[in-house]
């Protein structure tokens, strides 16, 4: 005898309106749970009623021979009713990614089977997360969300303000030739929504050892690909005496580790979501040795490939950013499975980066996945308190808001590294990018900006 507490996905009248059978389901699954209903008991009509929710106690007992379920629950009490209105707009029938987009169902998305899954799925994604940290010894921080400080050296960050009448005016035209004066702000100087934890994130791994953390990062870059986010979760840890070697071991580690937890964890959910390819990209993906190659490597394989008659948009040229396409050309084509590209460029990566001995390179690396790309980024960070000194005032940075950072390089300075993974590009180890576009989007005109 149980107490089951959910929502109606579907139900029809039968025996002439004597009884009903109800599919009910309580979002801690994809399967729904068939309950049989006696019009004595209750209004069926207010039962059967798609997205109805209902409180029942009864029986759960094994159906007769030859019926699909395996459980059924014969019901005894009707504790509560939700009633639905007609208009409900989510039907029995699947939904298509494109109506699920429709601003009109942004607040009923979770109750369809695509969506409720993929929130499982994430919730499960997370959970590993922590799981793989703490019983790897790492310790859990929590970095500001409102910093001075630019972890990237884009520029591309959303500010944070109480004057922003003054903003309009100089907007507006208003001050010509003046500037905003920050010191008469909430904070006496600019203030910036995060883009990375990471720099504050050192200062605890050079006090108490390997840590990490796990939250909200912001970017204001002008995009409208599903790559680029305008909010989005970051998992980063800083590991110490470790160096470029190391990182991409964690790193892989880390990859496989959150695969096989799908596969261990999420079987239902996945056999859902997604078809049996993407399930056995996570197999692969758990299973394999990474490939490591080079970012001087990585570009003679794309250039021997478009001398051999592959097109690709962007120019391959040494010294580029890898776009997605390549990424997606070495992990898809040449490889076949992940591929781990290491010493790139320094002047396309961030100051704090490690200087090779080449004065060419840095010692970053990318853990690239097919059919997402770049997973996950990461280095070795640059120990050496006058090369990195001298990287930021490079990058055309000031000095003093770094003071704190450089500091770590004065007083005890150790070797450490680490990366950072977006959240939302790992949700995509499962199923096509597409389908994570339809959970929260933005209910403005820069859907695809905001769309997680």
């Amino acid at each position: 005898r149980i107490r089951v507490l959910g929502w109606v996905k579907t139900g029809r009248e039968q025996g002439k309106g004597t009884f009903a059978f109800l599919e009910v389901n309580d979002g801690s699954c994809p399967a729904n749970l068939q309950v049989i209903v006696d019009s004595a008991m209750a209004n069926l009509g207010s039962l059967v009623a798609t997205g109805a929710s209902v409180k029942v106690e009864g029986l759960l007992v094994a159906p007769p021979v030859g019926k699909k379920q395996r459980i059924e629950l014969r019901l005894e009490k009707v504790l509560h009713v939700g009633p639905v209105d007609p208009a409900y707009p989510i039907p029995k029938t699947q939904l298509s990614l494109e109506v699920l987009r429709d601003h009109n169902h942004i607040h009923l998305r979770p109750r369809t089977n695509m969506i409720s899954a993929i929130i499982r799925i994430r919730d499960a994604l997370a959970f590993a997360t922590h799981s793989f940290f703490h019983e790897n010894e790492f310790r859990l921080i929590h970095t500001p969300i409102i910093t001075t400080s630019d972890c990237e050296g884009a520029g591309e960050m959303f500010r944070v303000t109480t004057m922003v009448g003054e903003a309009e005016k100089l907007e507006k035209g208003e001050k010509d030739g003046k500037k905003i004066d920050y010191a008469a702000d909430f904070f006496g100087r600019q203030a910036f929504l995060t883009v990375s934890g990471q720099l504050q994130l050192e200062t605890c791994a050079c006090a108490v050892g390997d840590v990490y953390t796990f939250g909200p990062s912001f970017r204001a870059e002008h995009s409208h690909t599903s790559r680029h986010l305008a909010e989005f979760w970051m998992v980063e840890p800083e590991i110490v005496d470790a160096d470029i070697q190391d990182v991409m071991n964690w790193a892989e580690a880390y990859v496989k580790y959150m695969s096989q937890w799908l596969i261990d964890k999420c079987c239902d959910d996945m056999e859902l979501m997604a078809d049996k390819g993407c399930i056995d990209r996570l197999r692969m993906v758990a299973s394999t040795p990474f490939e490591r190659i080079s970012y001087t490597e990585a570009v003679k394989i794309l250039e021997e490939a478009v001398k051999g008659g592959k097109k690709f948009d962007n120019k391959v040229e040494w010294g580029i950013d890898l776009a997605s396409e390549h990424e997606r050309f070495l992990t898809e084509n040449e490889f076949q499975k992940p591929v781990i590209v290491y010493n790139y460029p320094k002047g396309i990566k961030a100051f704090y980066m490690r200087l090779n001995d080449d004065s060419k390179t840095v010692a970053a690396m990318d853990v690239l996945v097919p059919k997402v790309g770049e997973l996950i980024g990461g280095s070795q960070r640059e120990e050496r308190y006058e090369v990195i000194k001298e990287r930021i005032l490079e990058m055309g940075l000031p000095l003093k808001p770094y003071e704190w950072y450089l500091d770590l390089r004065r007083f005890g300075t150790v070797k450490h590294s680490g990366f950072g993974l977006g959240f939302e590009q790992c949700c995509c180890l499962r199923p096509a990018l597409t389908t994570l576009e339809t959970l929260f989007p933005s209910q403005d005109t820069q859907e695809e900006q905001i769309c997680n």
